[in-house]
Formats: structure tokens, C-alpha cells, sequence
């Protein structure tokens, strides 16, 4: 995992009022945490875009999301582990949106899984109740494959006055 204490920070401003500030990193990850839902954006393995809403949860400085094997961002996780989860607002002029880039780890252990899914459902409720074995996730007859990714670079876009763009790279 990258380290999420101390980024390089960086408010561009080509992309930025004047009187923006780039907000502090522990912020960034506050929203991070406490953001319900993301969307993911993989590559297929001949080259195609694809992107899907999922839940996802920070956890030791880094978002962990789950899918079951057969699904499509887990075959192109196969071929290419390179993500961005975005997560934000969908207006132009309020809010806070956040892109982050990394490679996406699968998680097999099953102390750190069981760690996961207790976070997981204290964030979403006990319909997001996850047992563990074996190095997956289980809900009902289903199993889920579940990945962790640390950041290599995150982008922030503060949407009204002042509107501002911050990069925090990680490594």
C-alpha cells in the first residue's frame, strides 16, 4: 500500500480560482470514507471502456471494493489491474468530487477480509453482511472477489465559487 499520511499536494492553477485553497488531504480522505458510492472505470481486454457504480469502503488508506468472479470489471481486472473510482456530486456548481487512480490488489486473507466485512456492514447495514472463507467474500450463494486500491494519484474538483483543482500524488 501507498502512504496516505504525508501526499504531495498540489492545487493547479490553470483549473483554479484565484482565491481557491487546496483543501488538506485528511479532508480528501474524510470524503473518501464517508462517500456511499463510486463508480469504478476498468478496461476490457480489447481496450474498451467500462464503467459501474459500486460500494466501496476506505480502509487503511485505501478503497476496497468486492464483485463476484464472473462479473465484467473482474475479467478485465485479470488482464489489467488500472482503476479510478470517482465519487462526488452530479452538479456542476456545488460539491466535491474525487478521482482516485491506483491498481487494484485482491484481498485472500481471511483476518483481513472479516476485518473488511465488518466494515463493511457497519458502513451499509446488515443487508451488506459479508461472511468469510476461503479467501472470498460470501452473501447468500454468491461469493465475491474483493480488491483493495491504494492511491497512486487523486484528484479533487471543488465545484462552485471558488472552483479549484488539487492533485495528491502518493509513493
Amino acid at each position: 500500500m501507498s502512504n496516505t499520511s504525508n501526499p504531495q499536494t498540489r492545487l493547479d492553477p490553470r483549473y483554479s480560482d484565484p482565491a481557491a485553497a487546496a483543501i488538506p488531504w485528511p479532508e480528501a480522505e474524510a470524503r473518501l470514507s464517508a462517500a456511499e458510492l463510486f463508480w469504478i472505470s476498468t478496461v476490457r481486454p480489447d481496450g474498451r471502456p467500462h464503467v459501474t457504480p459500486l460500494p466501496a469502503v476506505w480502509s487503511e488508506g485505501a478503497l476496497h471494493f468486492c464483485t463476484g468472479p464472473e462479473e465484467r470489471k473482474a475479467k478485465n481486472l485479470a488482464a489489467n489491474p488500472h482503476v479510478v473510482l470517482t465519487t462526488g456530486t452530479n452538479t456542476w456548481d456545488k460539491g466535491y468530487d474525487l478521482v482516485v487512480e491506483g491498481e487494484a490488489v485482491r484481498v485472500a486473507d481471511d483476518n483481513r477480509l472479516r476485518e473488511l466485512a465488518a466494515a463493511w456492514e457497519a458502513k451499509y447495514g446488515s443487508f451488506w453482511h459479508f461472511d468469510v472463507r476461503e479467501g472470498y467474500f460470501h452473501h447468500g450463494p454468491g461469493r465475491a472477489l474483493v480488491f483493495s486500491v491504494a492511491p497512486g494519484t487523486v484528484f479533487g474538483f471543488g465545484k462552485g465559487e471558488p472552483f479549484s483543482q488539487t492533485r495528491w500524488r502518493f509513493g
